[in-house]
């Protein structure tokens, strides 16, 4: 089980798993596994991954279609720490997802959803064609990975290594000097004037 890169848990003895107790939702977007004509593979291994790094996982369904993918992701986020999509983040007309997410984000966070397409691109360069998004509803991590099971993947494993500290820094408190503060890291404050 992966260990968190803090080190020992809260009574300082053995490592806590990356996600210990985190709330973690995985939608799977699918037209045919809404249908029940295909497996929910991705579904499945993004949720066991999930579980190993000690998320608290729940999972849901919906059909390609905007409004109950943005409602699904709503809701999700209402209840979760971490929402994970699977699915609907191609090119076809149907895949969806990224339009949907974008509807109801607070904001973006480009940077993990680089990171991911990077991370694919080491094993083809289709993985550039994921339109996949990262941001962030209210105080929820939202995550669109592709819907193959190997892309799904290696893309939550190029994004695992910000997971705990994405959630620790949504959940509060907003204050960097406070959160400094509390977990003892050291940081000297610009001087005054200094850029």
């Amino acid at each position: 089980m992966a260990a968190s890169p803090g080190g020992p848990g809260a009574s300082g003895g053995e490592p806590q798993p990356l996600l210990a107790g985190t709330a973690v939702h995985v939608l799977t977007v699918s037209d045919g596994v809404a249908a029940g004509v295909r497996e929910d593979r991705s579904g499945a291994l993004i949720a066991e991954r999930l579980e190993a790094l000690g998320g608290r996982v729940t999972r849901g369904l919906v059909a390609d279609d905007v409004v109950p993918i943005a409602g699904a992701i709503e809701a999700a986020a209402a209840r979760c720490q971490v929402v994970i999509t699977t699915g609907g983040t191609g090119l076809t007309p149907r895949d969806v997802t990224p339009q949907a997410t974008r509807m109801v984000l607070t904001y973006e966070i480009p940077g993990i959803a680089e990171a991911m397409r990077a991370a694919g691109r080491a094993s083809t360069p289709l993985a550039d064609l994921s339109r996949g998004l990262v941001g962030v509803v209210g105080r929820a991590l939202v995550i669109n990975l592709p819907g193959s099971p190997t892309g799904a993947l290696e893309s939550l494993a190029a994004a695992e290594p910000i997971l705990a500290h994405a959630v620790e820094t949504l959940a509060g408190p907003h204050d960097h000097d406070a959160t400094r503060r509390a977990s003892a890291v050291a940081y000297d404050p610009p001087e005054e004037g200094a850029r």
